[in-house]
């Protein structure tokens, strides 16, 4: 049977390997890696194959491969690595290298082990701003594409800028170099493409918990009522049962208030946010970029553009313009196993025909009737402002279903 190793390499090529590895190179019959890594070993005997676009090729070549294999990986092939994919297909030993993350904090000075780790090497850079808002040390690995620039643009973007930046190119290599930078600083540098950004947060970044004021979010005027009112909204998201890499759909976003508070726990998922209004759909960006939340923000009307969505865990649906059957008959249909559907209507016309919708499509249903009153100063006593009553809808797919 074939013997299939990985091993991690560093930038600085042979002298980065512990002799046994070396020796396990020269006596394979197929080198398999990045054309980088190859080209430390000109001299190598047997066949060389290139990695080239995605791995399912490869994983099927090594399926039905009879000889002695060694993959060469950047680092640490299980950190954001060719590694876990190929040894959930394939039976493989995997000997790492340091990662360029542990290189550049041994370079910094500092401890690793409370950082928060992500990556935009060949990822959308999307999301980002929730993943890392608040966060004290983050590392990122980067691309050509995703480069230090346009990770300082992006973060700026957010209004960021309590955050230092630490950058180091061709860690471990001869052209190493490491150094700090504002992000005003960075995003108009000039990097190799070899690069990983540590952020540090060196002053306070602004902080919501669950149930931002009303008056905090840029509103349409003079129609300020159309945001769902803050205590509305806790009960509305406490419905959506939201999970931290849960996918929730926000269909009639209006000011964003729904989706920029899922977005704060679901920080490790996906928004996506539908809106009809061009004023609205104007002031939810602003707030989006106010509360660092990078949401995928539609222009359109329900359900036209819903097409364009991953199936959700999690569906609030705040306003309709007509056409409520055909967006749940969407919603219900995409929603994953286990998700929510939370529906608020003010009218009980909306409410019946929403639950006649639900009960078609052999949806479990939970109302409450939200009757909110806000204390209001009357000289020097108070009395009770109440809100227009709401029906919240939880909807759910009945077990076996």
């Amino acid at each position: 049977m074939a013997s299939i190793k990985m091993i991690g390499i560093g930038d600085e090529g042979k002298v980065s390997l512990l002799p046994m590895y070396e020796k396990w190179i020269n006596e394979s019959d197929l080198l398999i890696g990045g054309k980088r890594q190859l080209a430390f070993f000109s001299e190598f005997a047997g066949e060389k194959m290139p990695i080239e676009g995605g791995l399912y090729s490869l994983v099927e070549r090594l399926q039905t491969e009879t000889r002695n294999v060694v993959i060469l990986a950047s680092g640490d092939p299980m950190f954001y690595g060719i590694g876990s994919y190929l040894s959930s297909k394939i039976d493989l030993d995997i000997y790492p290298y340091i990662s360029s993350i542990q290189l550049a904090f041994a370079r910094m000075k500092e401890r690793w082990q409370d950082a928060y780790f992500t990556s935009v090497h060949g990822r959308s850079i999307k999301g980002l701003a929730q993943r890392v808002d608040g966060k004290k040390t983050v590392a990122i690995l980067t691309d050509t594409e995703n480069s230090p620039n346009k990770i300082a643009q992006y973060l700026l973007s957010f209004g960021m800028t309590e955050y230092e930046a630490f950058v180091g190119e061709n860690l471990g290599s001869d052209k190493e170099r490491c150094r700090w930078f504002t992000l005003s600083e960075m995003k108009d540098e000039e990097f190799s493409p070899l690069n990983v950004v540590i952020l540090k947060k060196k002053g306070e970044s602004p902080h919501w918990p669950i149930g931002i004021d009303d008056s905090e979010f840029l509103q349409r005027k003079p129609d300020k009522g159309l945001i769902t009112k803050k205590e509305i909204r806790t009960l509305s998201i406490s419905g959506l049962r939201l999970k931290e890499d849960s996918t929730v759909w926000d269909i009639g976003t209006c000011t964003g208030s729904v989706a920029i508070e899922a977005a704060k726990i679901a920080r490790e998922g996906q928004v996506f946010a539908i809106e009809k209004n061009d004023g609205d759909l104007e002031n939810c960006k602003q707030n989006l970029a106010k509360f660092r939340v990078d949401a995928t923000l539609v222009h359109g009307k329900a359900p036209e553009g819903l097409e364009t969505f991953p199936d959700p865990d999690a569906v609030f649906i705040g306003g309709t313009a007509g056409g409520m059957e055909d967006i749940l008959d969407i919603c219900c249909s995409r929603l994953k196993a286990c998700g929510r559907i939370v529906l608020n209507a003010v009218t009980i016309e909306n409410l019946s025909e929403a639950m006649l919708v639900f009960k078609e499509r052999g949806y479990e249903t939970n109302i409450t009737l939200a009757q909110i009153s806000r204390s209001k100063p009357i000289l020097n006593l108070t009395r009770f402002d109440a809100l227009n009553p709401i029906y919240i809808i939880e909807a759910w797919r009945k077990e076996g279903e």
